[in-house]
């Protein structure tokens, strides 16, 4: 039985190869669909549309392209588990206010390319691959399906779905926003090793 750890690291790579086939054909001037930027690198059209279900989703997040520090950049000044966490929140947040404009439009597509009933997989995990780096290098005595619910928090307490919230429903400036997100990951951490405990 494949490990969900491994089966997440294969489908994010499969997913990359797929925008660096989009990245390819848009370097060559070429027609982008998702079933030609796949076969760029040798995924399958059925494998394809699991991952992207609409060439304009597709082609927006090509576009971005956003470079993403590496995990020891990220968290270089942090030394315990909940500053690591927090560095890599608060990253993930200022990179969206960073590229606002750029982000905004690929949710703009990625909102209209989406289907109800739709199979397609959910976006990038960059942000859930570090909160998992960052617990493996701890002993916290969570359980696998503790530490997979306090990724899922962490991961929906930042980024563009959190600038979103926090800016255009809550009305926070962007240091606002950066002291809640702060103040959202103290809070997530601490009730789940209160539960574990």
């Amino acid at each position: 039985m494949t490990k969900p750890h491994n089966r997440t690291a294969q489908q994010e790579r499969t997913r990359q190869a797929i925008l660096e086939g989009a990245r390819q054909l848009l370097s060559e001037g070429k027609t982008v669909t998702v079933t030609a930027a796949a076969a760029e690198n040798g995924v399958s059209k059925a494998t394809s549309y699991r991952y992207f279900s609409d060439a304009s989703v597709l082609v927006a997040e090509a576009v971005l392209d956003v470079s993403v520090k590496p995990y020891e950049a990220v968290i270089a000044d942090a030394q315990d588990l909940r500053s690591k966490l927090k560095a890599i929140c608060l990253y993930y947040l200022d990179l969206s206010l960073q590229n606002e404009a750029g982000f905004r439009q690929f949710l703009a597509a990625a909102m209209t390319g989406w289907r109800a009933g739709s199979t397609a997989t959910a976006r990038g995990g960059r942000r859930i691959k570090m909160f998992r780096q960052a617990l493996s290098e701890h002993d916290t005595g969570l359980s696998s399906e503790q530490s997979d619910i306090l990724v899922r928090a962490l991961s929906a307490s930042t980024g563009l779905e959190a600038m979103i919230a926090l800016i255009d429903v809550a009305g926070a400036t962007p240091q606002q926003a950066r002291e809640t997100t702060a103040f959202m990951v103290d809070a997530i951490i601490d009730r789940t090793f209160e539960k574990a405990g």
